[in-house]
């Protein structure tokens, strides 16, 4: 596999220089920077919806446990 690395990371960057001497292939090189300095956006509202599907999930180990009668501190330990 070693043998091979080089080789095709010659071609894969001189792929990407042939794309990027086109038109096309920069104006698809800006929308994807436009996209990736958007993605914080994003990612935050994201963050969002995932801390609140923890807190549910963790509502809900927790209710079920009170029902079986297990406290945390017997299941840490």
């Amino acid at each position: 596999m070693r043998k091979w690395f080089v080789p095709i990371t010659v071609l894969g960057l001189s792929g990407l220089g042939v794309l990027l001497s086109t038109e096309k292939g920069r104006e698809t090189a800006r929308r994807l920077k436009q996209y990736v300095s958007d993605t914080p956006e994003h990612l935050s509202g994201l963050n969002d919806a995932v801390e609140r599907e923890l807190a549910n999930l963790q509502q809900s180990v927790d209710s079920v446990a009170a029902r079986l009668g297990v406290s945390r501190k017997q299941i840490a330990g």
